[in-house]
C-alpha cells in the first residue's frame, strides 16, 4: 500500500510573545507587553478564513499576564486572565469555520478543560527530559516533571495533543530516547497523543522589537512565490552556541524509529523547513509535516515552510502521497475525544475527514437499522428487492458475525447465478488521451491541455498499441480517454474505424456515458443516432462508467461537471436500444454515504429490469492518493475488509438481476480479488496489459496480469478458472490443476 505523509493546512496565530521563561535558544518570546488587540484578532481571524485553511494555531508564550501591562490590557479586553481571551479567539474562529490549535506552554488542569470546549487539539512540548539544561536556564515551566504533568492533565482530560522533543539544546543521545520512553509511558495510560515531533534546533537572530509574524510573513511568501523555499537566502546558517549539541541526519532517523517502536500508532512530525534531510526521515517512517503555513514559521521565522506544492513535487518521485488533515486526528473525530461546539464544525464544513466507521460521518437523516439486517439478508439471497433502509442498514454494518453471514449469502447467490467457474478476458485498455475539460475531485487521470503531464496517441502509437493486443492474444479493446476539448464526434468515430481496420477480429469496447454524451453535445446528434454511428464503425460494447454514485447529491460533491445521474440512464438505455450490450459500475469508498450507495443499487437494478442489456456490475473502491478527493478530503483508502463487505452487498442488492460481478484487481489487488472470490464474486475482470486511470491515482497493483496470474487467483480459491469474450461467451475452461497452454478452444455461441 502506498504511504501517505500528511500535513495540516493551517495558519499562525502569535497571540502573545510575552513570556515568562528565558529560554536561550528562542527568539520567538519577549518579555515586552505583546498582545494582539480583539480588532487584530478579528482581523488575522477573517483573513485565514478567505485562505480557506482549516487551522488556526494559537502560539504564545508561557503565561503573558505575568507582564503587568498585558495583564491591565486583558481585563480591558474584558477578560480576566489570559486562557480567557484564549478561549474567546478560539469562539470566533470556530464561528468562521477554523478549527483551534492552541500551544500555550504549561497549564493548569483547569485551563485545559476551559480550551478542551474550544479547541480541536492542543499541544505542549515535552523538549527534554533534563532539568539542568543550560538553555532553559531561568525558565522554570521548563521543568521536565511540570510538563510532563501537564501532558498526563491532557490525557485525562482526553485532548487530543501533540507533543515532541528539541533536538540539539545540550541532550545527549540517551537523553533523547529517555524523552520519548517517557512520553510512551504516558501515552499508554491515556492514548491522547496524536503526533511526536523531533524538532532539531537551529540557531536563531534574536528579534528585540521586531514582529516575528511579519517576519515570517515576507519570508514565506518570497519563498512560496518563488520556489526557493530552501535557498541560502532563505536559509541562513548560524553557527552553534556553545551550550548546544549537533545533530546528525542518522540520530535523527534513530530517533524516529524509536518513536515507531514505542508508540506505532503516534504520528511522528518533522518540520520540512528547518534541514534538508526531511525527505530522508520520510523514509525511516516519519509520517507527517506539520502546519505548513501560509504565513510561515514564528517560532523560527526566517526559515519558511515548503508550500503544498512544493512537498508533493519532492515526495511524489519517492512514492509517497501529501495528503491533508485535520489538526485533529480522525481516530479521535468522535464525542469522547472532541467537544460538541468543535464537532458541529468538522460536521458542517469537514465531515470527510471523520472516518466512515460504518455508519455514516455526517448526522444521518435517518437511523440505521441495524435490526432489519439479518431478515435483509434473506430477503436479498432469495433475490428480492431491498429497500432503501435495508441497503442502508447492510452498507452500515460492522458486526463480524453479520459480516460473516452477508458473505454466505453472497456466496451461494453467486454459485446459484452464476456456477463455479471463475472468469476473465484477455484484453486490452488504451485511453488515447487523458486531456480532459471535466475536472472532476476524484481524477489523477485527467489534464488540462496545457499540463506537462497531457497526452494524446499519435496514430502510430495507437497502432502499436493494437498490435500488442493481437500478439498477446487479446479478444477485447477498452478504448476511453478524458473530455478532449478538440474532438469531434468523427473524432470518436476514426479511433474506432480505425481499430477495425487494424485488427478486424477485435471486440471494440468503448467510450464512457460521459464521453457518448460529449459527441452528442458536439454533434447535435441524438443519442440513438450517435449510437447507431458508433455501432456502424465497430463499436460492440459500452463501457458502464462515469457512474460514480448515481445520486446527484454525491456527484455535485465530487465532480460537478458530470453528467447527471438521469443522463448516465440515458445513455445506458439508448446503447441497450442499439442492441449494444452495457457493463455497469460504481466508485465507492471516498465521501459517499450508505443511503447514497442505496440509491446507486437502486438505479442500476430498475435499468437492469428494464433492458436487461448489462452484462456485468463491475465495483470500483476509490484510489485517494494523488486526486484532489483524496489530498484535500482526508479520505483514505478503503480497507479490504470493507471492500469485501461493499462487494457482498453489492451482489445482494443486484438479487438476480444480473448474473456476472467483478472483482477489480487494479483497485483492490490480485490477493483481496482472490477473497472476494469468496465474497459473491465470479469474474477478475481483465489483463488490461495498460491502465492509467487508477495507476494516476496512485494505485499499486499494477497494469496487466497474464492469464496464468488471473487462472492461478481462481485455482488458489479452489475454483475452476474459464477465459470468455466480452459477452460471456465461454472460449476455454481450465480446471483447477490445470493450465493455460493446455486448455482447448472451445466453440463460442453467436
Amino acid at each position: 500500500m502506498r504511504r501517505r505523509v500528511t500535513f495540516s493546512r493551517n495558519v499562525t496565530l502569535s497571540l502573545s510573545r510575552t513570556c515568562q521563561c528565558y529560554c536561550k535558544y528562542c527568539a520567538f518570546k519577549t518579555h515586552r507587553a505583546h498582545l494582539y488587540s480583539p480588532q487584530e484578532v478579528l482581523q488575522q481571524l477573517d483573513r485565514a478564513a478567505r485562505r480557506n485553511v482549516k487551522e488556526l494555531l494559537v502560539l504564545t508564550g508561557e503565561k503573558p499576564e505575568v507582564n503587568a501591562e498585558v495583564a491591565a490590557r486583558l481585563r480591558e479586553y474584558g477578560h480576566e486572565d489570559f486562557t480567557g481571551y484564549v478561549v474567546w479567539t478560539c469562539e470566533r474562529a470556530l464561528e468562521r469555520g477554523l478549527l483551534p490549535h492552541t500551544n500555550l506552554g504549561v497549564l493548569s488542569k483547569e485551563d485545559l478543560a476551559r480550551l478542551r470546549e474550544v479547541t480541536a487539539s492542543q499541544g505542549l512540548m515535552l523538549e527534554s527530559i533534563r532539568d539542568d539544561l543550560v538553555a532553559h536556564q531561568g525558565s522554570p515551566t521548563k521543568s521536565p516533571h511540570r510538563r510532563l504533568e501537564t501532558i498526563r492533565w491532557a490525557g485525562e482530560l482526553k485532548i487530543p495533543f501533540t507533543s515532541g522533543i528539541l533536538v540539539g539544546i545540550g541532550e545527549t543521545p540517551e537523553d533523547r530516547f529517555a524523552a520519548i520512553d517517557a512520553l510512551a509511558e504516558v501515552h499508554a495510560e491515556h492514548g491522547h497523543l496524536q503526533e511526536l515531533i523531533l524538532q532539531n534546533f537551529v540557531p536563531h537572530d534574536a528579534y528585540y522589537g521586531q514582529e516575528v509574524a511579519d517576519i515570517a510573513g515576507d519570508a514565506a511568501r518570497r519563498a512560496w512565490a518563488t520556489g526557493l523555499w530552501d535557498g541560502d537566502a532563505e536559509r541562513p546558517r548560524k553557527d552553534l552556541p556553545a551550550w548546544a549539541t549537533g545533530v546528525t541526519i542518522e540520530e535523527m532517523e534513530d530517533l524516529v524509529g524509536h518513536v515507531r517502536r514505542t508508540m506505532p500508532e503516534v504520528g511522528v512530525q518533522i518540520p520540512p523547513n528547518l534541514a534538508d534531510w526531511w525527505p530522508r526521515l520520510i523514509d525511516a517512517g516519519a509520517t507527517d509535516l506539520g502546519g505548513l503555513s501560509a504565513n510561515g514559521d514564528h517560532i523560527s521565522p526566517e526559515h519558511p515552510f515548503p508550500s503544498p506544492h512544493q512537498v508533493r513535487k519532492e515526495l511524489a518521485p519517492r512514492g509517497y502521497a501529501l495528503t491533508e488533515r485535520l489538526c485533529v486526528y480522525g481516530r479521535y473525530l468522535e464525542s469522547d475525544w472532541v467537544a460538541p461546539a468543535v464537532m458541529d464544525v468538522v460536521r458542517s464544513r469537514y465531515w470527510s475527514f471523520i472516518p466512515r466507521r460504518g455508519s455514516g460521518r455526517t448526522e444521518s437523516p435517518r437511523p440505521i437499522r441495524r435490526d432489519l439486517v439479518p431478515a435483509a439478508i434473506a430477503k436479498g439471497r432469495d433475490g428480492l428487492w431491498l429497500d432503501e433502509d435495508e441497503l442502508t442498514a447492510l452498507f452500515a454494518e460492522t458486526r463480524p458475525e453479520a459480516v460473516e453471514d452477508l458473505r454466505q449469502a453472497a456466496d451461494e447467490l453467486r454459485a446459484e447465478l452464476a456456477g463455479e467457474d471463475v472468469t476473465y478476458v484477455v484484453n486490452r485498455n488504451i485511453n488515447v488521451s487523458n486531456v480532459c475539460t471535466v475536472g472532476c475531485a476524484f481524477c489523477g487521470f485527467g489534464q488540462s491541455r496545457r499540463s506537462p503531464d497531457a497526452y494524446t496517441h499519435s496514430r502510430e502509437d495507437f497502432a502499436a498499441r493494437v498490435a500488442d493486443a493481437v500478439a498477446f492474444g487479446a479478444t477485447e479493446l477498452c478504448i476511453q480517454s478524458g473530455i478532449h476539448p478538440d474532438w469531434t464526434f468523427e473524432d470518436y468515430l476514426g479511433w474506432l474505424r480505425f481499430a477495425k481496420e487494424l485488427e478486424p477480429t477485435l471486440h471494440l469496447h468503448a467510450y464512457s456515458p460521459m464521453e457518448i454524451d460529449h459527441m452528442a453535445t458536439v454533434s447535435g446528434l441524438s443519442l440513438d443516432a450517435v449510437f447507431a454511428q458508433l455501432r456502424d464503425a465497430g463499436l460492440g460494447s459500452t463501457p458502464g462508467t462515469a457512474a460514480e454514485v448515481l445520486h446527484d447529491g454525491v456527484r455535485e460533491r465530487i465532480s460537478p461537471n458530470k453528467l447527471p445521474a438521469g443522463r448516465w440512464v440515458e445513455v445506458i438505455e439508448a446503447s441497450h436500444r442499439a442492441g449494444l450490450r452495457s457493463t455497469s459500475t460504481v466508485m465507492f469508498g471516498h465521501i459517499e454515504e450508505p443511503w447514497e450507495l442505496a440509491e446507486h443499487l437502486r438505479v442500476v437494478r430498475a435499468l437492469q429490469e428494464r433492458t436487461g442489456g448489462i452484462t456485468e456490475f463491475v465495483p470500483l473502491s476509490f484510489i485517494p492518493f494523488h486526486t484532489m478527493l483524496g489530498r484535500t478530503h482526508g479520505v483514505e483508502e478503503l480497507s479490504a475488509e470493507e471492500n469485501l463487505k461493499h462487494t457482498a452487498v453489492f451482489r445482494l442488492a443486484l438479487g438476480r438481476s444480473i448474473r456476472n460481478l467483478q472483482a477489480s484487481w487494479v483497485k483492490m489487488g490480485i490477493e483481496a480479488a482472490t477473497e472476494s472470490l469468496r465474497w459473491g464474486v465470479n469474474d477478475l475482470g481483465g489483463t488490461l496489459m495498460e491502465e492509467s486511470i487508477s495507476r494516476m491515482a496512485g494505485s499499486q497493483h499494477g497494469v496487466r496480469l497474464d492469464p496464468e496470474d488471473l487462472v492461478s487467483a481462481a485455482h488458489r480459491a479452489g475454483r475452476p478458472a474459464a477465459e470468455r469474450t466480452t459477452l460471456y461467451d465461454i472460449r476455454r475452461r481450465i480446471p483447477v490443476g490445470g493450465s493455460v497452454a493446455g486448455a482447448m478452444l472451445v466453440e463460442t455461441a453467436a
